[in-house]
């Protein structure tokens, strides 16, 4: 399995993209209209001729869409890199077609010598245009929350304008930055009726529906999450701790998943007291080198049923890794249920898991993307080489600090299906 894939220049695909967009984006992730103000498009537009390096969230599988949806009113496609295990989804079709959009490779867990090679290329070019997601892979599913950005997606940014200033000693990148949010388009009824539905098949399928019967529906979402976690607690021998709460008991699950996962694998520098997205990062990277028999010495033998396996474990982690409670009782908007709804049908009925991309909205939904102020990266440069590390963390802390803002500020854009009454009472009964 070739290790890593270029982008391929390619006139027909985006063209055939171009002119199918909004059906196309319709049909693949249910999202009827894109809202983005008038002097942002223009801003944008003023990018044209200059290096922009742009970073964005990435929650979903709609990102890369809705990029290339910018690309088309800039004029200009952008590059933008993906994990290595996203070019194989559905039979390599998803990465035949990225590809051939402005698609590259880069795997996790190993200095990529290729992704960084064609990274500074492209941003050292007179009008190189550069995609980051700095939350990576795999996308979390929740559009209210940012991940721990990886590691080094700020240097990126700095050798490319190192590479730039060699060959133009005044060359600068102009940085920018957006946050996208979806909202889900239909009646609070409706969402409340189909909710219902939902969770009438989930409560079936764990054999609860007479316990479930005249209960508050932000109750009854709650209580199908307990009995999913008690299962995992049975299935993997876990003594309930009842008095510690529901976030301290699935962070147990989560861990107990992880470790055995390290196991399974042999993963020699595993820490078991660090964070589990961290964890379940550098887990994922095992498995992935392991899927492309990358010729590192230093990984174990496994053979393929191994892999498999472990591959199956990792995607079912991922559902558990951001659940907490209080996302949901602090804003119970469509959105947020709907994202929690997606995990317990997929634990429960195998549907497409969130670490392979997740199942898109069966409701209509509407994008709405919020930009920040551009600046140049040479506000954050140091010709010192002693304080570049320094000057890497501070740009990471400063769009991190960037990008949260614009998550905050985008709040208004959707409603609580409960008030405050509603939500008070459920949390006086739940566990």
């Amino acid at each position: 399995m070739r290790a890593f894939l270029p982008p391929i220049d390619n006139r027909f695909v985006p063209w055939l993209a171009s002119k199918l967009y909004f059906p196309l984006l319709k049909a693949m992730q249910n999202i009827r209209k894109i809202h983005i103000r008038d002097e942002d498009i223009q801003t944008l537009k003023s990018f044209k001729n200059e290096r922009l390096l742009f970073f964005t969230n990435h929650p979903t599988t709609a990102e890369p869409p809705i990029v290339f949806y910018l690309g088309r009113l800039l004029g200009q496609r952008f590059k933008f890199m993906a994990s290595r295990q996203v070019f194989n989804w559905q039979a390599g079709l998803i990465g035949w077609a990225i590809r051939r959009i402005g698609a590259y490779s880069v795997i996790a867990g190993v200095a990529d010598r290729d992704a960084m090679k064609l990274t500074r290329k492209i941003l050292s070019e007179p009008t190189g245009k550069l995609v980051i997601f700095p939350e990576g892979e795999p996308t979390s599913g929740e559009i209210d929350t940012l991940m721990p950005f990886q590691p080094g997606v700020a240097q990126l940014g700095l050798w490319g304008l190192e590479d730039a200033r060699k060959i133009d000693p005044k060359a600068d990148i102009n940085v920018w930055y957006a946050f996208m949010k979806f909202t889900i388009d239909a009646p609070l009824e409706k969402i409340k009726s189909d909710l219902h539905r939902n969770l009438q098949k989930l409560e079936k399928k764990l054999g609860i529906e007479a316990v479930q019967k005249d209960k508050h529906l932000l109750h009854r979402f709650l209580t199908v999450g307990r009995f999913i976690l008690e299962k995992a607690e049975r299935d993997l021998k876990i003594t309930p701790e009842e008095e510690k709460g529901f976030d301290y008991r699935i962070g147990r699950v989560r861990h107990a998943m992880l470790d055995n996962l390290a196991e399974k694998l042999q993963a020699t520098a595993y820490d078991k007291n660090e964070d589990a997205i961290h964890k379940w990062r550098k887990l994922f990277a095992l498995v992935e080198l392991h899927q492309l028999q990358y010729p590192d010495p230093k990984l174990p033998r496994l053979d393929k049923k191994t892999i498999k396996e472990a591959h199956k474990d990792a995607v079912l982690i991922f559902d558990f890794i951001v659940i907490k409670r209080d996302y949901i009782l602090d804003n119970p908007t469509p959105e947020r249920l709907y994202e929690w709804l997606d995990r317990y049908e997929s634990y429960l009925f195998k549907k497409v898991p969130r670490a392979l991309g997740g199942v898109p909205s069966h409701l209509p939904r509407h994008a709405h993307i919020l930009f920040g102020t551009p600046y140049k990266l040479s506000e954050v440069v140091t010709e010192n080489r002693r304080e570049r590390r320094a000057a890497v963390e501070n740009f990471t802390n400063r769009l991190r600090h960037d990008m949260q803002k614009l998550l905050d500020s985008s709040q208004h854009l959707t409603q609580p299906l409960f008030n405050q009454d509603e939500v008070q009472a459920v949390r006086s009964k739940i566990k």
